[in-house]
């Protein structure tokens, strides 16, 4: 691996519990990864960690095969090679974006250092700018030229912090696949931290959840959606509920199956090996809103509580006869009103199940 943590704590003097605990997980050269988890999960204190701005209080961060931060000490932050990118962007405002990007490379020819900006500025698209000043540019075009000039050194390792939170929830998805393009296309190894999925997903070839300081799944997006390792990896990710389900043996014709009640009806083919690892009894069903299929000939009813539009289509929070709450992803051209019944069948292609926590059902709140 290219980068590489193992078992990193980071403690803070005077709290009780580490900001980091025993994270494990590695980089391949040329690969993004991204830490995403709630507010206070750690992740910021990972990447600070990782660039050499907190001091490391057990195990060990490696660059390339050598350790460059243990509990007794390291490589300091400013000969580690690494480009970072900031929240706020940190662009000098009295610099036009030339200067800017070139603050790193004062140790090239004149010649050299005008040649990688221009470089860098194509990079990014903002060829012929380097006259502006970072006012006169928008927030995403100040967010590309603080991008070209982390990657003007040619970095090792570039860390990204939440750039995107400064601007709009439309701007901030497609920049966020305009960056995984650049660093593709640059051959960057990037860690990237947000706390927005979509950003997650569209960015990053492996991504790590966070909770108090634990890493709970370092995978892909769709083994993370689809294979949570964790309750708290199955809740934090996507739009769903747990449910309990009654998993049972049936006998029928002579043969004996595991059948997988749910309040929203029956699971059906389920892959055998799935079904296989099912324990008997009560367990709690991940019930995702793409798992409840809208069908108006299905017995199971439900009356629509919540809705919110997403353009092709509505993203329904829908309450049981029983009390229980489920969520629903219906075409658009279905819209049904507040306070309506309609039909619903379980469709689910990938049952996640845990063991029972014998706690009331939680609605995620939408975003």
């Amino acid at each position: 691996m290219y980068l590489e943590v193992a078992q990193l704590s980071v403690q803070y003097p005077h709290r009780p519990q580490p900001a980091v605990r025993e994270v494990s997980f590695g980089l391949a050269a040329g690969e993004i990864g991204v830490l995403i988890g709630p507010s206070g999960c750690g992740k910021t204190t990972l990447l600070r960690a990782i660039a050499g701005l907190e001091p490391v209080t057990g195990g060990t961060i490696s660059l390339s095969g050598a350790v460059v931060s243990h509990a007794a000490g390291g490589v300091p932050a400013e000969l580690r090679h690494m480009g970072m990118v900031f929240q706020d962007y940190a662009l000098f405002p009295h610099l036009d974006v030339g200067r800017n990007i070139a603050f790193g490379l004062h140790t090239l020819p004149k010649p050299q250092r005008a040649a990688r900006v221009a470089e860098v500025l194509a990079l990014v698209g903002l060829e012929g700018m380097q006259r502006r000043f970072p006012h006169e540019l928008s927030g995403g075009q100040q967010q590309r030229v603080a991008l070209a000039r982390a990657l003007a050194p040619r970095p090792r390792l570039l860390l990204l912090d939440e750039p995107f939170s400064n601007l709009d929830v439309d701007l901030r998805e497609r920049l966020a696949h305009e960056l995984r393009s650049i660093l593709k296309t640059a051959g960057a190894t990037a860690l990237f931290v947000t706390h927005d999925q979509l950003e997650a997903f569209a960015i990053g070839d492996s991504i790590g959840v966070m909770h108090e300081g634990a890493l709970h799944q370092w995978a892909d997006a769709y083994t993370l959606y689809h294979r949570p390792a964790t309750r708290f990896v199955a809740d934090f990710i996507g739009h769903g509920v747990f449910s309990q389900a009654t998993v049972e043996l049936h006998t029928e014709g002579g043969v004996t199956h595991k059948h997988v009640s749910t309040p929203v009806g029956e699971l059906h083919d389920i892959a055998p090996d799935v079904l296989a690892r099912l324990p008997l009894g009560q367990v709690d069903v991940l019930l995702r809103a793409d798992d409840i299929v809208h069908d108006d000939d299905a017995p199971t009813k439900a009356q629509i509580t919540r809705k919110a539009f997403r353009g092709n289509e509505f993203l329904y929070t829908l309450q049981l006869k029983t009390g229980e709450t489920v969520m629903a992803h219906v075409p658009s051209h279905h819209d049904h009103q507040l306070g309506e019944w309609i039909g619903i069948k379980p469709q689910v292609d990938h049952v996640v199940t845990f063991e029972s926590a014998d706690v009331p059902i939680r609605v995620k709140a939408e975003i």
